[in-house]
């Protein structure tokens, strides 16, 4: 299907399947060649990016991979501080998105920096005042199917249908709300076991009933590794056949590592579409 979403007053269309680009600004990113070390780094990974096809950048201080202990506020702000500053400066008209899954940090990031999208993992659910932080701040919003943590196991009597019942609800109180751009991500890896994110792959076609657009996130992420028995560092070509998939089961946005590697399948993917 075919959107547009409403990033600060200009539109980013998705008629055609985009790529968003994954900037960790920690020291415990799951796959350690995201991390980024330095502000000349983050800055030229950044440039990297959107020269190899990127429309969104999104900047991440607060790890939330299985295991992690999530840092404290004051260290994800300040981190976030830093990089937006130079992401405001060196790359002004690039569309950023906020990785966080706090309130507060949506707020002070919204007011002072150049932030387009806020992509929040909790399902509304971590921080009591996120909902409202994002009705208050009126960007689009990434809306995340999860249960917990990454690595959480969940039990689900009817696994899809309660992953779309979940997302569902949620979208309906986001847009009685007032907000205009909500974004689906259905949370690979959140609460959900390897058999059935391939099952949830095999059925996006499922989650256009929501009427958004659809984000999907598999790069170098468990559900490959375990499955093939290799670390993140190896999982390029494994991520990239998945992301075609993706695309050919209807995903609007790739949320990636590697980012030229993404647009090669996004072409490759719309290379067969004859409709």
């Amino acid at each position: 299907m075919s959107y547009t979403i409403n990033v600060r007053g200009r539109l980013l269309p998705l008629d055609k399947p985009v790529v968003m680009g994954i900037l960790n600004i920690t020291d415990d990113s799951f796959f350690d060649g995201s991390r980024v070390a330095s502000p000349v780094e983050l800055v030229d990974r950044a440039k990297s990016m959107l020269d190899a096809g990127a429309a969104i950048l999104d900047v991440g201080a607060c790890s939330t991979r299985p295991g992690a202990t999530p840092v404290g506020q004051d260290v994800e702000l300040a981190r976030l501080h830093g990089a937006l500053e130079l992401l405001d400066k060196e790359l002004p008209t690039a569309v950023v998105s906020v990785d966080t899954f706090r309130a507060a940090v949506v707020r002070e990031c919204a007011a002072v920096h150049n932030v387009s999208i806020i992509n929040d993992v909790s399902c509304l659910e971590w921080d009591d005042d996120m909902f409202s932080a994002v009705v208050d701040c009126k960007l689009p919003y990434i809306l995340t199917h999860s249960l917990g943590l990454a690595g959480n196991a969940v039990e689900y009597s009817d696994f899809m249908p309660q992953v779309l019942q979940r997302l569902a609800s949620k979208v309906w109180q986001l847009r009685q709300a007032g907000v205009a751009d909500v974004i689906v991500d259905p949370g690979f890896g959140f609460g959900k076991s390897v058999e059935q994110n391939y099952r949830m792959l095999a059925s996006l076609r499922d989650f256009e009933m929501l009427g958004a657009p659809l984000l999907v996130g598999l790069s170098r992420k468990s559900m490959i590794t375990r499955l093939l028995g290799i670390e993140p560092g190896e999982a390029l070509a494994a991520t990239t056949a998945l992301n075609l998939v993706a695309v050919r089961n209807g995903a609007n946005i790739l949320r990636v590592h590697d980012v030229k590697e993404a647009v090669q399948a996004i072409e490759l993917a719309q290379a067969m579409d004859f409709e």
